[in-house]
């Protein structure tokens, strides 16, 4: 795979794509698929398949291998062709990683998402965790982005100072996903490389008009598998010149992500059973299960407004 042919994630949404399960814990493969075709739909420019809200952790190898060929040949079938799917690859190892990045890659993938290793956390210093994904990359199949994402890695949190120098050191690290919510580390890592080889995402919804303006190359959010339509409404506005009502938007969309985010993973696939009737909110061990009695009537007109915008775009 030489640079001159490896191409980074387009501009635009991209929805972190949650798995649903049967009651009994069994992957619910036409839910799954019925949410990605909505999100194709909707105007996404990509999923993110076994990402965080796909819970990646409690997938087994075969498992991911089918999600990801059963949503590509979903997408291939109704006319989304082009559809980018970023795959979730992170492992405690360079060896796992490689092999997640492999399987992805023949499962149909186009990109992976790879986490920094975090078992090992106080032994996971600066120079450790850069060599991680120096070592990935060359060896990579699939050329991917980082997941910066403290919360699920004990805390650790890549700087901006280390993902430029990947950047620059190995073209196969395409891009960034900053969970960390951090909107001066996307403007330093926006303004450091050119769009062209490197795609740095605001990871929540939040904080997406705010990214927009620091150099995003759009957002990776939980909420687009609520709403994937207003997402792309908040860059419509945007790319207009039509700030006031972009931000009044981006209002309506920060209050709805913080409300969803109490619930947790199972929150949203809550709101989509809710919302949009399919699928179930259950969830893996140790993972449960939202009831629509734990949308409280606060975190309910919240997310009931957002909905109801999506429902009229």
């Amino acid at each position: 795979m030489g640079a001159s042919t490896i191409t980074t994630p387009p501009f635009g949404v991209y929805t972190p794509l949650v798995t649903f399960f049967h009651e009994n814990e069994t992957i619910d493969i036409e839910a799954t698929k019925a949410h990605a075709l909505r999100m194709a739909e909707g105007g996404v420019a990509g999923l993110v398949i076994q990402g965080s809200n796909g819970e990646a952790p409690h997938l087994l190898h075969e498992e991911r291998q089918v999600l990801v060929r059963t949503i590509r040949r979903a997408l291939q079938a109704k006319g989304f062709p082009n559809m980018k799917l970023i795959v979730g690859c992170g492992a405690a190892s360079v060896k796992e990683t490689l092999l997640y990045l492999s399987e992805a890659k023949a499962a149909g993938g186009d990109f992976g998402l790879v986490l920094p290793p975090a078992y090992w956390a106080a032994a996971m210093g600066v120079p450790v965790i850069e060599k991680f994904f120096l070592d990935v990359a060359a060896e990579s199949e699939l050329p991917f982005l980082i997941y910066n994402f403290p919360g699920v890695t004990s805390g650790i949190d890549i700087s901006s100072d280390s993902i430029i120098r990947l950047a620059k050191t190995n073209p196969k690290i395409v891009g960034v996903k900053l969970t960390c919510g951090n909107v001066g580390k996307l403007q330093r890592i926006s303004s450091a490389l050119p769009k062209e080889s490197f795609a740095a995402f605001a990871g929540k919804s939040d904080f997406f008009l705010p990214a927009l303006i620091a150099g995003s190359s759009g957002v990776i959010a939980a909420l687009a598998n609520v709403a994937p339509k207003v997402h792309n409404e908040v860059i419509r506005l945007y790319t207009s010149n039509n700030l006031q009502a972009a931000i009044e938007l981006q209002n309506q969309l920060s209050n709805a992500d913080w409300a969803i985010t109490k619930l947790g993973v199972a929150g949203v696939k809550g709101s989509v059973v809710n919302y949009f009737g399919y699928g179930t909110s259950r969830s893996r061990r140790p993972l449960g299960s939202t009831a629509i009695e734990k949308f409280t009537t606060e975190i309910a007109t919240d997310v009931e407004t957002i909905v109801k915008l999506e429902k009229e775009l």
